[in-house]
């Protein structure tokens, strides 16, 4: 049977991090990588593993890039501190680790769980993730705000589930909301992309999104969650495009736009 070699990358991490290794802990090898948490992520992470790596946060693949250079696996997996590996994936996964499996990479379904409670329709599930491939045949794709890692040809699918418990309050997702229009935005102006937004478009895309999440994708079957959760979206959408307005009536008005902020500025606000 092939080694695996599993990296988490953590900061502050001590309400997910326990369920998180508990799940992973028969693979060959765990490697957390954290950046500086201030409560129990370190304390609780010793007790599954002893390969440790502290390191300023700058950027998911850079610190992830590091767990997988201590790694001594032929293949390699990278799970969120949390996600959970569920029996099914857990199998999945050593099926392919003894066998004489000819692909490089796999795509993971994810079971995502919003304000405690599995959210099966409105496009949620099943959320794929590539996540487990040979550690001599990946690259990264780099992006602002969520960066990943890819192979050449097609990744296989497995049908095993990762549990990924997600935004937990209206307050976790206002928060993390604010966090992500900013870096997409920012990212946008840095690029040279398009800045101006007019009234048809911030009127209609919040509408357009509600309306696939909750018709379409029948976001409806999951009750007034899914509609909670589809009008959430359509904020989401609402406060990236009225962000960007902001950056061009800025600019017109030869007020200068606000710096843009980065992935590795919204981290390193967290730990304040």
């Amino acid at each position: 049977m092939e080694r695996l070699s599993v990296v988490v990358i953590t900061l502050n991490e001590e309400k997910n991090i326990e369920r998180c290794l508990r799940s992973i802990r028969w693979a060959d090898e765990i490697i957390v990588v954290d950046s500086f948490s201030r409560d129990r992520t370190l304390e609780l992470a010793r007790k599954y593993t002893d390969s440790i790596i502290e390191h300023e946060y700058d950027g998911d693949i850079p610190q992830r890039e590091r767990g997988f250079a201590m790694a001594t696996g032929k293949w390699l997996m990278y799970v969120d501190a949390d996600e959970e590996v569920s029996d099914g994936l857990k199998d999945d996964i050593l099926g392919i680790l003894s066998s004489r499996e000819t692909r490089d990479g796999y795509e993971i379904p994810r079971k995502v769980f919003m304000l405690g409670t599995w959210v099966k329709h409105g496009g949620w599930y099943p959320d794929y993730t590539f996540r487990l491939f040979r550690r001599d045949r990946y690259r990264s794709v780099p992006a602002e705000v969520h960066g990943g890692f890819t192979v050449d040809g097609a990744p296989g699918r497995l049908s095993g589930l990762l549990h990924h418990y997600t935004y937990d309050s209206i307050a976790h997702y206002l928060s993390k909301m604010n966090d992500y229009t900013s870096l997409q935005i920012s990212a946008k102006i840095a690029g040279g992309g398009r800045r101006s937004v007019g009234a048809r478009r911030l009127i209609l895309s919040p509408l357009s999104h509600f309306l696939r999440k909750y018709i379409s994708q029948k976001g409806y079957r999951d009750g007034f969650r899914g509609f909670l959760l589809a009008a959430l979206g359509s904020i989401y959408t609402l406060a990236l495009y009225a962000k960007l307005w902001e950056y061009d009536f800025r600019d017109r008005e030869g007020k200068g736009l606000k710096p843009p902020i980065t992935n590795l500025e919204v981290r390193r606000l967290k730990r304040l």
